[in-house]
């Protein structure tokens, strides 16, 4: 391995097709770039996770009988489409995690570095690793994400330039002033929640990564910084499981997916 350091515009209004069928009916129909590896992997694991209450990082908590984040290395040292994988994370972390690829055989992680002091540097670290065409960024602590799932964002990203998972929200929306008083409440219909991964040309997110760090900007996901540039970019919808481990609750709904999961596979 090599050592190193250092909300979205809509594609339209009409409701995405799921995850899982875009990916495999993709796969069926012999999508362009279905099994060619012209993907590279950004994973990022080098938050601190202090909402989560415990003295270990969230990502590195155990799920399933090993560490949540080897989950999302898994998946993805197993699709075609993914060439190699850089994966970001802190300084004290670096050398249990490249430990950790050898120990899972994830021989598609090219580098394990050291990330920034924000996510949106750490990504952009990330980036600078990659030598492919097409970049997907991925949360570490998203560790129950779809290979159907991901597919669906990668082949929407290679159509349209850069793409998303999202949900579509449940819940009613409402936003509030400095006091606690509702101030709006914005069309729900209209609202998604942001998930990952989220898809692009690497180099135009590279470029949004740089922009934003001259400028001073950081926002809560890539493609934030990709909107910044007058982009489009399109949301896919993916799955409600595919949920983000930040507090305490989080972690035995996970494990009741995947056991529920690894279940239906036995089934």
């Amino acid at each position: 391995m090599k050592d190193g350091k250092e909300p979205a515009k809509r594609a339209s209004g009409l409701r995405p097709q799921s995850g899982a069928a875009a990916g495999e009916a993709a796969a069926e129909a012999g999508a362009p770039g279905a099994s060619e590896p012209r993907w590279g992997a950004v994973v990022v694991a080098a938050g601190r996770g202090t909402r989560m209450g415990t003295a270990e990082s969230k990502q590195f908590l155990e799920l399933g009988g090993k560490p949540l984040l080897i989950h999302s290395l898994e998946l993805l040292q197993g699709m075609d489409e993914v060439a190699e994988i850089v994966l970001v994370t802190g300084a004290s972390d670096v050398e249990r995690c490249r430990d950790w690829c050898r120990s899972y055989r994830l021989s598609k992680v090219a580098a394990v570095l050291e990330g920034g002091s924000e996510r949106q540097h750490s990504v952009r670290l990330g980036l600078r690793g990659l030598g492919t065409e097409w970049a997907l960024v991925h949360d570490g602590v998203r560790p129950l994400v779809t290979a159907a799932a991901v597919r669906a964002c990668l082949r929407r990203a290679e159509q349209t330039g850069a793409a998303v998972l999202a949900v579509p929200v449940k819940d009613t929306i409402k936003q509030a002033d400095e006091h606690g008083v509702i101030v709006a409440t914005p069309d729900r219909s209209s609202l998604w929640a942001i998930q990952t991964p989220q898809a692009f040309r690497r180099v135009r997110l590279l470029e949004a990564h740089e922009q934003a760090l001259a400028s001073g900007f950081l926002g809560t996901d890539d493609a934030m910084a990709v909107e910044r540039l007058g982009d489009p970019v399109s949301v896919v919808e993916g799955e409600y499981t595919n949920i983000k481990i930040t507090t305490p609750e989080d972690l035995p709904y996970a494990e009741f997916l995947l056991a529920r999961r690894e279940r239906g596979a036995e089934s």
